[in-house]
């Protein structure tokens, strides 16, 4: 009898130690990797998908893929954060929708020993281990620097921006304003105008954005938009103005429809980023964290201006429109 109380008490303390502990028994030792993009609907996100798939089944892990479905939901976003933490994943790349609202989520992982590898934007903390991203703001200068040379160096632009707290674009946004105040020629009509996070909410500002500035009869010569859901917007706009292909139009990011508009002649420039690079790194360098491997504080994953002269060459066309359905 003494036995069984005492193999009972031992059972009792260890399972009180691994829940004081916080750990969880796994079935087996493979490694899982979450990862949280901003969204679920823009090709972009597709496209990071896709590069995440490549390195799992190159390194033989397995990834869990979720994020919010519009890039505005903060509050979706921080719950698929604490949603790992508490399943207890190997480890996390998140694209923060906020560089300040996912602060304390990713603390709280790092704390509950789940790394985290933040790629696309901007974290405002010191608790991950990578940052996996474009040169945003050198993106946004060379497209002000492209959209300068196709207006001549002259003539009035407007930066329709995204949304507050999204730190990429905002990066972008200032890359292209500080490219255009070099531009003594240039004057910015309008800045402070945000799009939001879809192509409706886009649409409505740019139609609203080109009217109140009398883009019809000359207010408008050029137009920089930071995302894919911003420059589609603006298009349409123009397009139902009768517009598109007069005022000059630089955007960022890629799908099929800008495609289209670009060998029309109503899109004047892209600047691509590489999403599935961006993908298939923060798995493979969270998989490296993880098996002790020292890793880069900061990887750029570079970038592309797309235009009407280079659009058909074949690496270009490539970074356009992604073969994904392979992956």
């Amino acid at each position: 009898m003494k036995r069984i109380n005492h193999l009972a008490w031992l059972c009792a303390f260890s399972i009180a130690m691994v829940a004081c502990s916080g750990a969880v028994p796994k079935e087996d030792d493979r490694i899982t990797i979450a990862v949280i993009p901003k969204g679920t609907t823009h090709e972009f996100w597709k496209s990071v998908h896709a590069g995440a798939v490549k390195a799992s089944r190159e390194l033989d892990v397995d990834i869990l893929w979720q994020g919010p479905l519009k890039e505005d939901d903060r509050e979706e976003q921080i719950k698929v954060v604490d949603s790992f933490k508490a399943r207890r994943v190997s480890g996390i790349a998140l694209a923060p929708l906020d560089e300040r609202a996912l602060r304390v989520p990713v603390r709280n992982a790092v704390r509950a020993g789940i790394p985290v590898l933040v790629l696309d934007s901007s974290l405002d903390s010191e608790d991950h281990i990578s940052f996996v991203s474009t040169d945003n703001y050198r993106g946004g200068r060379v497209a002000g620097d492209h959209l300068a040379q196709i207006l001549g160096g002259k003539g009035k632009v407007v930066l329709l921006r995204l949304q507050e707290g999204s730190a990429s674009t905002m990066k972008r946004e200032q890359g292209f304003l500080d490219a255009i105040a070099e531009q003594h020629g240039i004057e910015v009509v309008s800045s402070n105008q945000y799009g939001g996070v879809t192509t409706e909410t886009a649409f409505r500002a740019s139609e609203n954005l080109l009217s109140a500035l009398g883009a019809a009869t000359g207010g408008v010569d050029g137009v920089f938009c930071p995302n894919e859901s911003t420059t589609f917007g603006m298009l349409r706009a123009l397009q139902d103005a009768g517009l598109a292909g007069k005022i000059k139009l630089v955007g960022f990011d890629s799908s099929q429809q800008l495609v289209d508009a670009m060998r029309k002649g109503e899109l004047h420039g892209l600047v691509l980023q590489d999403p599935f690079n961006m993908g298939y790194l923060a798995v493979k360098l969270l998989v490296g964290h993880l098996s002790g491997e020292a890793i880069k504080k900061r990887v750029d994953t570079g970038l592309t201006l797309v235009t009407p002269e280079n659009i058909d060459e074949p690496g270009v066309h490539r970074q356009l429109l992604p073969d994904l359905d392979q992956y």
